[in-house]
């Protein structure tokens, strides 16, 4: 998280010297379950040590005024209810005060400057925390009632209405809902969680991101969203109540192969197929069972690889040295794909090799020195 003491100089650079109050909301990891919460399914997040940070005071106007530490302290302002502003990172904030404002809140104008130290592409969801950063302030500082469960929506319409990504839900809800030491498991369809302890002993949670980020991520995001309610339709045919994948068993989509484009049931079968070692994954945890968990982790990754496509040479060769490892218990690219993070439960006892092995082999073959991401599991949307 960054230094409150950094924020609070900042502020009085820009905006004056009275006291603004602090808001935090971190990124997250994503244990099993990827790209089931926009077909309803279950996802295992945790809430992580980086985080966005805001300094914020409301300026009795209807303007708001924003200062981006991470873009040079990049200055942007925009009227509410007025145009929406050109730079990107200000579209999340525009983006968070008309969803209130179409809830029925009505949040008034603001100075604010803000920074973090999610790192950017990789996997780690620095928007959803900006969004549910903005929320939480600006429910806090005008009282505007919202619930957690309510920011979280709020966050993701924001990326759906004003960002043009169609993502589900389980990003926002890590970023509001997360408990230092615990996971998160949700159902992405009723909104249901449980807050499960997460400590498993001897073992490391290891993030090596690759440091590339390629051009497909955006817009095959929507692709593959696009092509799992290809096979909803095929099957809503016979099954009207059918509105989500969630809602179709293997058996079913098998039934109906000839009907759906083969891509688009490769799509189906992977997310039917991962809600199922979620369920797994969390019955072995249950029972610390981490060598099962790490199984179903490795399966997760070939998954996302060969049937979901959202994978890529740089992701899967960091997954094929995990495999050379005994003491890696399991590996799988994290996020939306085509770049970013692999994540990998590892013995503590082995970690450091496991680190220096792939550091060392990734550089030789993309000559591109991956980057080690050390997090913890921590707590949730919080003023501090």
């Amino acid at each position: 998280m960054i230094n409150t003491q950094i924020l609070k100089e900042g502020f009085a650079k820009y905006f004056g010297s009275a006291e603004p109050l602090f808001f935090t909301a971190p990124g997250r990891i994503n244990i099993i379950g990827e790209h089931t919460d926009y077909n309803g399914g279950f996802v295992l997040p945790a809430s992580i040590d980086k985080a966005i940070t805001i300094a914020i005071r409301a300026n009795s106007s209807d303007t708001v005024n924003l200062v981006a530490i991470d873009k040079d302290y990049e200055k942007c302002s925009f009227n509410i209810g007025g145009e929406k502003p050109e730079r990107m990172w200000a579209c999340y904030f525009y983006g968070v005060i008309e969803e209130m404002k179409e809830l029925g809140g009505n949040p008034g104008g603001f100075d604010a400057i803000f920074g973090g130290d999610v790192p950017l592409g990789a996997g780690m969801s620095s928007s959803a925390a900006l969004e549910s950063c903005a929320g939480t302030a600006l429910n806090s500082i005008f009282k505007l009632g919202f619930s957690k469960e309510e920011l979280a929506k709020i966050g993701q319409m924001t990326e759906h209405h004003y960002i043009g990504v169609r993502c589900g839900i389980m990003d926002q809800f890590a970023s509001l809902f997360g408990q230092k030491g615990h996971v998160v498991r949700l159902d992405c369809r009723s909104l249901e969680y449980t807050i499960v302890p997460f400590n498993p002993k001897g073992i490391r949670v290891v993030l090596i991101d690759t440091m590339v980020k390629h051009k497909l991520a955006s817009s095959e995001y929507n692709v593959r969203r696009a092509q799992c309610e290809e096979g909803v339709a095929v099957i809503k045919k016979y099954r009207p109540e059918v509105e989500l994948l969630r809602d179709v068993t293997m058996e079913e989509l098998e039934s109906h192969k000839s009907e759906i484009n083969p891509v688009s049931y490769k799509r189906c079968a992977f997310v039917i197929n991962e809600n199922k070692r979620l369920m797994a994954a969390c019955d072995a945890m249950a029972k610390d069972d981490f060598v099962e968990v790490g199984k179903q982790i490795y399966a997760t990754h070939d998954g996302l690889s060969k049937q979901y496509g959202v994978s890529c040479d740089e992701l899967d060769f960091i997954v094929e040295v995990a495999h050379t490892h005994p003491g890696v218990l399991g590996a799988r690219m994290m996020g939306g794909g085509f770049g970013g993070c692999v994540i990998a439960l590892v013995k503590e006892n082995e970690a450091d090799t496991y680190i220096e092995d792939v550091k060392k082999k990734y550089t030789a073959k993309f000559n591109i020195d991956p980057r080690v991401i050390e997090v913890e599991i921590s707590d949730g949307a919080r003023q501090c």
